[in-house]
């Protein structure tokens, strides 16, 4: 019998598999999808943050190649510049890349670590009681002792957990293209509107370009046919030309809701991703924050399967859920400004956008948000002010960097101690520049405990038994 279920074989699903999996998890993953990766891509951005977890996980360097370019500086409406450049991480950029490229690297990872992948496996139901959870399917029934829903937005998962999903849909009738372009935009992406209507171009890095349109004046149904006359001139307005698209591969429409779960746990049964939080495309803030669920979860379920104490699952909701809606106030707020009306409105946005974000607390601010590297978790009462915060990465002595040191869902500490019993699961790194206090770093980049100088044994002991579980001695 599995450990853990995941339910739902996108992004965020593959990432919690693997990490499980690496962790000595026995995982599987319930997919209602054939096996064939899809090419029906809506995100886009792999955002900072992202980018140190897919380092920390030995994807960053692939991903890369994969992409379509890097973007230091996003221009918003005309006169609003956000400089990703100046982020204080090792990727002070987004890299522009299909969604389809995450999924593939991420698949892999997963099925080298060992995790089981179901496809053609519909869930039907989802039952638990003291010892576990049970998941029905069109293959059959599972059992594990936990099971994750990262079944996206229409969960079955959270369906059958009779958790509502409270929001609203905030832009309807969005047109999505694929298209051949005639001629490059200046920009890696492209982004305006007039009012009326915006658009988005982003490339897939292959001669083929991802179009979002959308227009004030239409709103039909998602299953209303489309046509590229259609795309074409709505980009014509929002941008002043259209590239000279043509060949479309694929045309669909689709709208854009905001909802949140109002809780990500029940019991034995947990939501991640777009199960327990949608958003408007603003900001490309989806996959990531789908992606950073998953990591925050997944060494907290190998930690209570290794003994931990079971509110350490508590802490996830704790966690994550005031960030699931902290992204929702920003990419609504710039969907939002987006969709501005007037002309005066228009102009008052763009004035008032490009001055604020001259002032630097200001600026970084809202890069930290976009990026997510600005996110930090609160700290148990008597913990240290940095408990919860994001460990950047850091040189170690021996030449490695902290980042290729989480690598395999360890924990790092940093500084020395005795961890006798958790070798597997703790690695001692000295730091490069050593100083007065050793910090254990979670899994997931962020955090632990900070102690001053050397932790002795007991004290060492009690946090890690509290954190990772129990020693293999125990």
């Amino acid at each position: 019998m599995s450990e853990v279920i995941v339910v739902g074989a996108g992004p965020t699903g593959l990432l919690l598999a693997g990490d499980l999996a690496e962790a000595g998890v026995a995982v599987t993953v319930l997919e209602k999808r054939d096996g064939r990766v899809s090419n029906l891509s809506r995100a886009f951005a792999v955002h900072a943050r992202t980018l140190e977890l897919l380092d920390a996980r030995g994807l960053v360097d692939q991903l890369d190649r994969t992409g379509a370019g890097r973007v230091t500086d996003i221009r918003l409406f005309d006169r609003v510049h956000v400089d990703l450049g100046t982020l204080p991480s090792r990727f002070p950029y987004m890299l522009v890349t299909p969604q389809y490229n995450v999924e593939r690297a991420l698949l892999a990872r997963a099925v080298e670590a060992g995790v089981e992948i179901v496809h053609d496996a519909a869930v039907t139901a989802v039952r638990q009681d003291a010892t576990g959870a049970e998941v029905d399917t069109t293959k059959g029934t599972y059992r594990a002792r936990y099971v994750v829903g990262t079944d996206g937005f229409h969960s079955a998962v959270r369906h059958a957990l009779g958790l509502p999903f409270p929001g609203k849909s905030v832009l309807k009738s969005i047109m999505l293209a694929d298209v051949r372009l005639r001629e490059t935009p200046p920009d890696t992406l492209t982004v305006n509107g007039s009012g009326s209507e915006f658009t988005f171009i982003a490339p897939f890095g292959d001669g083929w370009w991802r179009v979002f349109a959308w227009d004030r004046r239409t709103d039909v149904t998602d299953d209303t046919p489309l046509e590229l006359d259609e795309v074409r001139a709505i980009t014509k307005r929002a941008l002043g030309t259209d590239f000279g698209m043509h060949d479309a591969r694929w045309l669909s429409r689709f709208h854009s809701d905001e909802r949140q779960a109002p809780r990500y746990r029940v019991d034995r049964v947990f939501l991640a991703g777009d199960a327990a939080h949608v958003h408007s495309p603003a900001g490309g803030m989806g996959m990531n924050t789908g992606l950073q669920d998953a990591a925050n979860l997944s060494w907290k379920l190998a930690a209570v399967l290794h003994g931990a104490p079971d509110a350490l699952l508590d802490t996830y909701q704790a966690e994550r859920h005031p960030v699931g809606e902290e992204v929702l106030r920003i990419s609504g707020t710039m969907i939002r400004l987006a969709m501005a009306r007037s002309r005066f409105a228009r102009v008052l946005r763009g004035l008032a956008g490009g001055t604020a974000l001259r002032v630097p607390a200001i600026h970084r601010r809202l890069t930290g948000r976009l990026s997510a590297l600005g996110f930090r978790y609160p700290a148990p009462a008597g913990e240290h002010r940095l408990t919860g915060t994001r460990m950047p990465d850091a040189a170690l002595a021996d030449g490695t960097r902290l980042y290729e040191a989480l690598r395999g869902g360890r924990f790092v500490l940093v500084g020395s101690g005795d961890v006798t019993g958790w070798e597997e699961r703790v690695r001692v790194a000295a730091p490069a520049e050593p100083g007065a206090e050793t910090v254990l770093v979670r899994p997931d980049g962020y955090v632990a405990k900070v102690f001053t100088g050397t932790p002795d044994a007991a004290t060492l002991r009690n946090a890690l038994s509290a954190l990772a579980g129990e020693s293999v001695t125990a």
